[in-house]
């Protein structure tokens, strides 16, 4: 059985909703994924774009504004949810991480 859309969310999925809790223009979002991560995580502006039709698609981001070409987003009240279970369940797999080393917090 395929798993329902959006259940759990890839880093870029993850890192776009994240910055999308104020209300951004795609070009910021490109922006703003690598200063936040430190570099780490970086997304195509394919990929983004193709995401952001997806996330307006399914009610957890809303279009804003539109000046010519740039468009404007923000994360709904279902994007937020999203984020926070995608937040949990990244939190009990560092427990699970912890609890399995003997450690007390994740390094």
């Amino acid at each position: 059985m395929p798993r329902a859309k959006f259940q759990t969310l890839t880093e870029q999925m993850f890192y776009i909703l994240l910055c999308l809790r104020e209300e951004c223009y795609g070009m910021d979002i490109l922006d703003k994924v690598p200063t936040i991560t430190g570099g780490r995580v970086s997304v195509g502006s394919g990929t983004l774009y193709n995401l952001l039709e997806q996330f307006v698609a399914a009610g957890m981001i809303r279009e804003t504004r539109v000046e010519g070409r740039r468009r404007s987003y923000i994360l709904t009240d279902k994007g937020r949810e999203a984020l926070r279970r995608e937040y949990e369940r990244l939190r009990a797999q560092a427990e699970d991480y912890c609890l399995a080393f003997g450690e007390e917090e994740p390094r």
